[in-house]
């Protein structure tokens, strides 16, 4: 098999993994809502039906990169992912992940910010914004000018910062369950990750449900240090009683 057609083959898996994964996780905390609060996904189900269909093209522009990625570590050494653990010290396996998710959350802040510029979200990120109220479907509902700007982020990262496979995977878990449930309309975190010192820095659904409310802030995905650098931080929201 030549090389075009193994890295083809290896978007094609990649586009199916993530694709799968979208569905599993985002089903599962869908079934988790209508267990915890029944009805509150009601009417809303051709909204469910968009947000799959645009998460599913997300699919592929998320996999398609990826696949690349991943053939190019395996084969050639491209990346600077690494499946020796003692490679590095293991005191920087946290260290690693904490760079990804910091790195990751201030790429998303400023294209996030950017994307509600009018024009920008007028054609693009208007379509994560249909979404009213979001659903545990929604975290991957982007057009594909969107899904772009977050699909090249982590392929960057693994060419420029050193990482364990396996942190790298801890990252990619991060990354969706984060993403679902900021979207599911109700707070499954214990409330001292959203309160207090701790939900002070951290951003759960009760801080991206405000976003969604006003727009105008509340961009992190993660941490809420460049809201609050910025002054854009406006707290946690509430979540309406339906």
């Amino acid at each position: 098999m030549n090389a075009a057609s193994a890295i083809l083959i290896s978007a094609i898996a990649m586009t199916l993994i993530v694709g799968v994964r979208y569905l599993i996780v985002s089903g599962a905390f869908a079934l988790a809502t209508r267990w915890r609060f029944p009805g509150l996904y009601a009417g809303l189900d051709p909204q469910i039906r968009r947000e799959i269909r645009w998460s599913l093209a997300s699919a592929a522009i998320y996999g398609i990169p990826a696949g690349m990625v991943a053939w190019g570590w395996q084969n050639r050494g491209w990346t600077q992912i690494y499946s020796d653990i003692h490679a590095w010290p293991l005191w920087y396996l946290p260290l690693s992940v904490l760079f990804y998710l910091f790195a990751h959350d201030t790429w998303f802040y400023w294209t996030h910010r950017w994307m509600h510029r009018p024009r920008p979200f007028r054609i693009a990120h208007a379509v994560h914004h249909a979404s009213r109220p979001p659903t545990a479907w929604a975290a991957m509902a982007f057009h594909p000018y969107e899904a772009l700007t977050g699909a090249v982020v982590i392929p960057l990262l693994v060419f420029s910062i050193p990482i364990h496979v396996g942190a790298l995977g801890l990252v990619l878990t991060i990354m969706t369950v984060m993403g679902v449930t900021n979207h599911m309309g109700w707070e499954i975190f214990p409330r001292f990750m959203w309160r207090g010192h701790l939900g002070a820095w951290l951003i759960t659904a009760s801080h991206h449900q405000r976003h969604h409310e006003q727009y105008r802030c509340n961009y992190g995905l993660y941490f809420r240090f460049w809201d609050r650098f910025c002054g854009t931080d406006r707290g946690v929201g509430s979540f309406d009683e339906r």
